[in-house]
């Protein structure tokens, strides 16, 4: 899975972020990379952080690189929600999740067939990582959670099946 994290956006909707952020733009950057790149290595998917650059950046679109987390600093003149949304038009058929809460980004992304997930509820789930101990070697995290989701009571009352496309959604949502 490819998730792409409109930064400033996901920095903004989060306190402890924030709090980085009025350090200084950098220190909020910082510490939004670092926690990103956690998430990837217990995780295992390819992200990508999309910051602005329009208003005071260089000419030309920079990348970067930091704890395998992929770093894009839109153009002079160009914002990160154009970045964004060419990266979901060139994603093709991957699986793709955008991290944003900008409505604009999450209708595109929708529309292309992507998941978009609010940025305070990615944050929740980056909190919630950090706070969990790292797992043993050789335990499968995802054994553990058939097994809770198998001793819960039995739903009673008739069945209710979500659309099709609300179903993918859901389970790109579960591999988070």
């Amino acid at each position: 899975m490819h998730i792409i994290v409109d930064g400033y956006n996901l920095i903004r909707q989060s306190d402890a972020l924030r709090g980085q952020e009025r350090l200084s733009l950098e220190a909020g950057r910082r510490a939004l990379v670092l926690s990103l790149a956690r998430y990837r290595k217990r995780k295992g998917h390819r992200i990508t952080v999309v910051f602005d650059g329009w208003k005071g950046g260089s000419p030309q679109e920079e990348r970067d690189l930091a704890g395998g987390v992929q770093i894009i600093y839109s153009r002079l003149g160009e914002k990160a929600d154009e970045v964004i949304k060419r990266l979901v038009e060139a994603a093709g058929g991957e699986e793709t999740l955008v991290v944003t809460s900008d409505r604009e980004i999450a209708v595109f992304a929708d529309r292309r067939g992507k998941t978009a997930i609010d940025s305070p509820a990615f944050t929740t789930r980056l909190e919630r990582l950090a706070a969990e101990p790292a797992p043993a070697v050789g335990s499968n995290p995802e054994e553990e959670e058939d097994d809770d989701r198998s001793s819960a009571a039995k739903k009673k009352g008739p069945a209710h099946r979500l659309s099709k496309q609300k179903r993918a959604a859901l389970a790109r949502f579960k591999k988070l």
